[in-house]
């Protein structure tokens, strides 16, 4: 094999390895997630391109409005979980641990006061319930209320803070809708 040959593989491989480094250094801060369903409509819509921050909550929960993505015990739709996967849910979050939460007659209040909630698709929320979010968790719902399994939903519940995978920081896709607002 000639010299320029090997110069080229080398420097072939130099660049391979940087990409697989830079790589890993930015997934291990940032988490890309596409939309699959309507359960956040018309916040994002199917198909939509998020970028969440993976150590957003390392040090503290999140807010109320924050936008999360958590690891869900719901089975991937395809009628028994894809390789045994559970769902990555994208919702927002509406109580913080020790917050009581009433939803009745198609209002939110939260430790008494009613939310002023324009985010929602309908403005109607409906499963009218009470509960007591519990320590380390949150109750997080999807802002299309009547299409939407969140934390009102048995098999979701109160979100445990281990289970949050990020905060949605940016919609990538589609280009005419780059934001990093979700209020």
């Amino acid at each position: 094999m000639g010299e320029k040959i090997k110069k080229e593989i080398i420097e072939w491989i130099k660049v391979i390895i940087l990409a697989i480094g830079l790589t890993m250094l930015i997934t291990s801060f940032v988490r890309p997630t596409l939309v699959i369903g309507s359960s956040m409509a018309d916040t994002f819509n199917q198909y939509d391109y998020l970028i969440s921050y993976k150590r957003a909550y390392k040090k503290h929960l999140p807010e109320y409005g924050d936008v999360v993505l958590f690891q869900s015990h719901l089975p991937m739709d395809n009628g028994g979980g894809l390789f045994g996967k559970e769902k990555v849910l994208i919702k927002r979050v509406i109580g913080l641990p020790g917050d009581t939460i009433l939803i009745e007659n198609g209002k939110v209040f939260r430790n008494g006061e009613e939310l002023i909630e324009p985010y929602t698709k309908d403005g109607y929320t409906d499963q009218d319930m009470f509960t007591l979010v519990p320590e380390n968790h949150v109750f997080a719902m999807g802002d299309n209320r009547l299409g939407s399994r969140d934390s009102r939903d048995p098999s979701v519940g109160p979100v445990p803070q281990e289970m949050i995978l990020g905060k949605i920081v940016v919609r990538l896709y589609p280009f005419n809708k780059i934001t990093t607002d979700f209020s």
